[in-house]
C-alpha cells in the first residue's frame, strides 16, 4: 500500500497560472448599477468575452436568490462571473460561484471610448500584417486575424491588441498584447518598452506581476518554449 500512495503523488502533477481578472462592484440601487454598465459596455459590446470577472459584494447586501439574479443579469450582457469577493463562505449558497481571496490590486479599467480606432489604411484583402501609425488609446481593441500587427506608437493602459501571428510595438506597451490567437505558437511579441498589463502567445499568460522588474521599461521580446512564455531583452 505505502508503494501504491507513492505512485499516485508521483503522477499527481499541480501547475501554477496567473490571470488577469476584472472586478466589477455592484452599488445599490443595482437597476441604476445595470444601467450605467450598459452605457460602458454600448462603447464594446464584446469587451468582456473570453476575459474572466471576479463580482465584489461588498457594497450591497443580497440573498443568494438575488446574487443568482445579478449573475444571470451579467450573463446576459455576456460576462461571465468567475468568482465572488466580499461575501463570507457561510453565506454562500449553492450553484454559486466560488469565494476568492487574496486578490492582488493592480490599475483601474477606464472605459473605452466612443470612437472606434481609426486606421490610415485598410488591411487589403489577403493580407499577412497590419500596420497602425498612431498609437492605441484606452478602451480600443484591435483584433486582427490574418497575421502580424505592427504598432507605431505606443498602447495604453485599458487598450489590447490581439493577433494571429507576433505583435510589433515601436512604442510602450501599457495595455494587453495576445499574439498567436489561432493556435500559432511560433508567434512572438516585440516591443520597445515593456510596462504591459498582461502578455499573452496562443494563451499562455503573463500578468505585470510576473514581469522581472529589471525588464520593465525596457526593450523586450517574449516567446514561447514547451508551453512555458520566455521574456528577455531586446537587442
Amino acid at each position: 500500500m505505502p508503494n501504491a500512495e507513492i505512485g499516485l503523488h508521483e503522477m499527481t502533477r499541480f501547475r501554477g497560472r496567473s490571470y488577469l481578472a476584472f472586478v466589477l462592484t455592484p452599488e445599490p440601487p443595482i437597476f441604476e448599477w445595470l444601467a450605467n454598465l450598459d452605457k460602458w459596455v454600448s462603447h464594446a459590446a464584446d469587451y468582456f468575452i473570453r476575459k474572466p470577472v471576479a463580482l465584489d459584494l461588498s457594497a450591497v447586501k443580497l440573498s443568494n436568490a438575488g446574487i443568482v439574479q445579478l449573475i444571470n443579469e451579467l450573463r446576459l450582457r455576456k460576462i461571465r462571473v468567475l468568482g465572488l469577493e466580499g461575501i463570507e463562505h457561510a453565506e454562500l449558497g449553492p450553484n454559486l460561484p466560488p469565494v476568492l481571496s487574496n486578490g492582488r490590486e493592480t490599475m483601474d479599467i477606464e472605459p473605452p471610448e466612443a470612437k472606434p480606432l481609426e486606421v490610415s489604411e485598410p488591411a487589403p484583402k489577403g493580407a499577412v500584417s497590419l500596420l497602425l501609425d498612431r498609437p492605441v488609446r484606452s478602451g480600443q481593441s484591435v483584433v486582427f486575424e490574418e497575421g502580424d500587427i505592427t504598432v507605431l506608437g505606443s498602447v495604453a493602459s485599458g487598450a489590447e491588441i490581439a493577433a494571429s501571428g507576433s505583435i510589433h510595438i515601436y512604442g510602450a506597451l501599457r495595455g494587453r498584447a495576445h499574439a498567436g490567437i489561432s493556435g500559432n505558437s511560433k508567434a512572438r511579441i516585440f516591443c520597445n518598452k515593456v510596462e504591459a498589463e498582461l502578455l499573452a502567445i496562443n494563451g499562455v499568460i503573463r500578468t505585470f506581476d510576473d514581469i522581472d522588474a529589471n525588464l520593465r521599461g525596457q526593450p523586450i521580446q517574449a516567446w514561447l518554449r514547451n508551453e512555458v512564455m520566455f521574456i528577455a531583452p531586446l537587442g
